[in-house]
Order: C-alpha cells, then sequence, then structure tokens
C-alpha cells in the first residue's frame, strides 16, 4: 500500500486532477440545460371552454389571460387585444379624461388666481369701475358727437325749406348725407358701448358671486366654469375694459 501512495504521489498534477474535472465537466451541462422557471398561461373562451398553456393562447386574445407561475401563484393579467374601433374608442376617452383633468387643473388656477388678485369686495369693486370707466368715457364722447351732429343738421334742414318742390343743391345734398351718415355712425358707437358695459357688468357680477363662494370656503375649482369671457386683467392687476 506504500507503494501505491508513493505511485500515485509521482503522477503528474494534472492526471491527479482528471476525475474532479470530468465530473464538473459532466455536471455542468446538466446544470446549463436545467431550463427556466416555466408560465403557465390560462383563460376562458366566450363559449366557456377553459384554455391552459406555457405560452400566451392565441384563441384567447378577445378574453382576459391569466400569467400564472410554476407555484400557481399570479404573476399577471394580460388585457385583451382591442379591435382598431376598440383601440381607437379607448384612446378617445382617454383624451377626453384628460381634457376633464385639465379642464380641473385650470379651474383650480383659475380660483385661486382670483382669490389673490381680489382679497376683498373694495378690490373687485374697484376692478369694475376701472374696467368701466374708459367705456363710459367713450360713451359719452360718441353722444356728445351725436349731439354735435344735431346741432349741425338743423341749419341745413332750415335751408331744405327754400327748395320745397325744387332739387336740393348737390352741395347741400352731400352735406345732408354726411351728417346723417355720421349720426348714424354715433348711434351704432352708442349701442356698442352700452353692450360693452352690459357685459362688463354681468361679468363682474358673475366673478363677484364666486368670489363671495370662495372667501366663504369654497374649495377653488369645485364651482363649476367660469363665464366664457373673461375680463381682462392689466398688470398691476386691475381690471381694464374689454377690447371693443
Amino acid at each position: 500500500m506504500a507503494s501505491d501512495a508513493r505511485s500515485r504521489a509521482r503522477r503528474p498534477a494534472f492526471v491527479r486532477l482528471l476525475p474532479a474535472l470530468l465530473g464538473a465537466a459532466l455536471l455542468g451541462p446538466a446544470h446549463a440545460q436545467q431550463p427556466p422557471p416555466t408560465s403557465i398561461f390560462t383563460c376562458v373562451t366566450a363559449d366557456g371552454r377553459r384554455h391552459t398553456s406555457d405560452r400566451p393562447i392565441a384563441a384567447c386574445r378577445n378574453v382576459e389571460q391569466r400569467e400564472l407561475n410554476s407555484d400557481g401563484s399570479l404573476r399577471r393579467v394580460i388585457p385583451p387585444t382591442l379591435t382598431a374601433e376598440e383601440r381607437a374608442a379607448k384612446e378617445a376617452e382617454e383624451r377626453r379624461l384628460a381634457a376633464v383633468r385639465q379642464a380641473q387643473l385650470d379651474a383650480v388656477r383659475r380660483d385661486r388666481n382670483l382669490k389673490s388678485r381680489y382679497p376683498d369686495e373694495a378690490a373687485h369693486q374697484r376692478a369694475r369701475e376701472a374696467a368701466l370707466d374708459s367705456v363710459r368715457g367713450a360713451l359719452r364722447s360718441a353722444e356728445q358727437r351725436l349731439e354735435e351732429l344735431r346741432r349741425e343738421r338743423q341749419p341745413l334742414q332750415n335751408e331744405t325749406e327754400f327748395y320745397v318742390g325744387r332739387e336740393l343743391p348737390a352741395k347741400l345734398r352731400h352735406q345732408l348725407e354726411a351728417n346723417a351718415a355720421a349720426s348714424e355712425a354715433q348711434r351704432s358707437a352708442i349701442a356698442a358701448h352700452q353692450a360693452e358695459l352690459d357685459r362688463i357688468t354681468g361679468l363682474y357680477d358673475a366673478e363677484l358671486d364666486r368670489l363671495r363662494k370662495l372667501w366663504a370656503g369654497a374649495p377653488p375649482g369645485s364651482l363649476g366654469p367660469m363665464p366664457s369671457t373673461a375680463v381682462p386683467v392689466s398688470a398691476n392687476g386691475r381690471g381694464g375694459s374689454a377690447p371693443r
């Protein structure tokens, strides 16, 4: 036995390690060939049939599939594949919901800005007066100009009495026509200015009603949409007249 031990000791190192190397070589492929953890796909089609497979099930494209781990626990739920029409409808609904969310965010921001701009009713009243003043000035100017045109027309009208039954001179006729056109323009301007005053007043009334609710504690964005046409606000935070 001593000679056998001496003989093994005299063998080259690689010969002594050969059994271990062969064992590793044999075990390696066995380990490499072990399959990864498998999934189980299962579903129930519209006709009530249950399908199970180790890969996504083509027959279940239109229904929900459940992917299970090898131990039967749920890994994920695969929704049904949408048709082109269903996908378009889904995208349209997503856009609608996104628009609703954005509108709500905008309403919250507007209400917060409104409260910040008008901390009390006195501040809002000052803004209202500032918005109305310029329109009132334009209205007064138009009314004054219309009165001037009436006074200018009176002597022209008197002059026409000398031509009863006869054709008016061209100069007089043109003066009367110009006066009539200018008067009509001023009457239209007066109507427009009055409509603008009514519009601004209505907007500030609606705004004040909203502010009173916000001042009382209503959450920003909870009061519905603002009026469709907003009153412009100048850089210093005071309302200005709307463009005409």
